[in-house]
């Protein structure tokens, strides 16, 4: 197809920019030979609680709603805590490795307004971009938290296009997350589709614009 003029490049941070497992080193070392297990579970136990907040609505921000699905995650896996594992363990979410690709990608679209719009807190998302070492390549990052709403809801991406004042035609809104896609589509973005899993696309009648293994491909965007 032909591709639209693209006026802002919309990232979600987390499994798009940088792999939430990363945690699990952090782990395996409170809880060995469990860190993989735990890191699985919390990381769905997470999309599970805010997703019911958002339905229920009962908004806590996403720090909060990482440390409940990490709770739940330690406690199905028979695991006993400290107050200071807990909290290092949280940490570790401003410390996650990013895709080998992306610091490259952000750089080939050096001449480009980047943004990230996501879940996370403000705290949250300036630590781990200043932590990567990726702060620089970014115009913008905005959290869902200043509107309590998380997305895939339509204010979350509202709240974005409100702060870049262009159209939404105007966007591409990149995630890994089928679900994320979904609500960017029905938003009215343009979107690309990171399938890091190599899994099924979402069957609500909202197909991505364009799917990637990586983020190399929206670089033909540009």
């Amino acid at each position: 197809m032909t591709k639209p003029t693209i006026k802002a490049f919309i990232f979600d941070v987390y499994g798009t920019l940088f792999d939430v497992h990363s945690v699990q080193d952090t782990c395996n070392k409170h809880f060995p030979d469990k860190g993989e297990a735990i890191s699985q579970s919390w990381r769905k136990k997470q999309l599970d609680y805010f997703f019911l907040r958002q339905v229920m609505g009962t908004y806590e921000d996403f720090v909060t709603v990482t440390r409940e699905s990490l709770r739940y995650a330690l406690m199905e896996n028979g695991a006993e805590w400290t107050t200071e594992a807990e909290d290092e363990l949280i940490d570790a979410y401003t410390h996650l490795t990013h895709y080998s690709e992306v610091e490259g990608v952000l750089q080939e679209l050096k001449d480009r307004d980047l943004v990230i719009l996501s879940n996370g807190t403000q705290h949250m998302l300036d630590s781990l971009i200043e932590n990567a070492g990726l702060a620089h390549h970014f115009d913008s990052v905005l959290s869902v938290d200043d509107v309590k709403q998380f997305k895939p809801a339509p204010a979350a991406y509202t709240h974005a296009l409100k702060e870049l004042d262009v159209k939404r035609e105007e966007v591409l809104f990149m995630s890994s997350n089928g679900w994320d896609i979904s609500g960017a589509k029905n938003f009215g973005f343009h979107t690309a589709w990171i399938n890091r899993g190599h899994v099924p696309t979402e069957q609500l009648g909202l197909e991505p614009d364009a799917e990637y293994d990586d983020l190399t491909g929206i670089l033909e965007w540009k």
